[in-house]
């Protein structure tokens, strides 16, 4: 498996990885204009030549980012696949000399195995102001937001 930036060749597989999941419920859906602007965040994992996982790192201000749209093919969940792409997330991180991470997930045991903590949602006021208050879920939202210090 390798793990990689995404080009412009991928978009197609990342639609569709997160259109799965966004009907679900397990994720936002993201459109391909989204994408295209977002693509210089995304890695994904390629196996025999196809993309079985995908996640994006967005920077939400000097010292907090956010791991986003983690997803991996049906077919290898639970290979290691999404740990490995959470790993480059925060290497990245580290590299950019931003101190901090978080993920909103509903994959709470996930994460705390890569070393994330369990957080108020109001002490991340930046995620909050900038993308939670045009989020459609923003009176109902059921994820749990977690951090981790890089």
């Amino acid at each position: 498996m390798i793990i990689r930036k995404a080009i412009m060749s991928d978009t197609e597989s990342i639609y569709k990885l997160l259109s799965k999941y966004a009907k679900e419920g397990k994720l936002l859906a993201r459109t391909y204009p989204s994408i295209y602007e977002n693509l210089q965040s995304f890695v994904v994992a390629v196996l025999n030549d196809e993309v079985v996982g995908i996640c994006s790192l967005a920077i939400l201000d000097r010292n907090l980012a956010e791991v986003r749209s983690l997803a991996v093919s049906p077919d290898y969940v639970g290979k290691g696949i999404g740990k490995a792409l959470v790993k480059q997330i925060m290497k990245e991180t580290a590299n950019l000399e931003i101190t901090k991470l978080i993920s909103l997930t509903y994959q709470i045991e996930f994460f705390s195995k890569l070393g994330f903590n369990v957080v108020d949602k109001n002490e991340l006021p930046q995620k909050m102001w900038k993308d939670c208050i045009n989020c459609p879920k923003l009176h109902s939202c059921d994820e749990t937001a977690m951090l981790l210090n890089v």
